[in-house]
């Protein structure tokens, strides 16, 4: 059970990470404006574009946001 449990925590700082760098391209893009010079995609209309798919597949798309609002939020 103690390597499940490294397992667990390995991902979960992993995702922390993953977050954390999401969060600082919009801050990026924001700034700098679209073409960011040194990461080169369009995070904000990826971001834009995942959040019109979910909204736009109904109860769907609902139930999805809420698994990755659990899944995201869980300590």
């Amino acid at each position: 059970m103690q390597i499940i449990d490294t397992i667990i925590a390995i991902l979960r700082k992993v995702t922390e990470l993953g977050v954390t760098l999401l969060a600082l391209t919009v801050v990026l893009q924001v700034v700098f404006g679209t073409p960011v010079p040194f990461i080169n995609l369009d995070v904000v209309g990826n971001l834009t574009g995942l959040i019109t798919t979910l909204g736009s597949s109904g109860l769907v798309g609902l139930i999805a946001a809420g698994v990755l609002y659990a899944v995201l939020s869980k300590k």
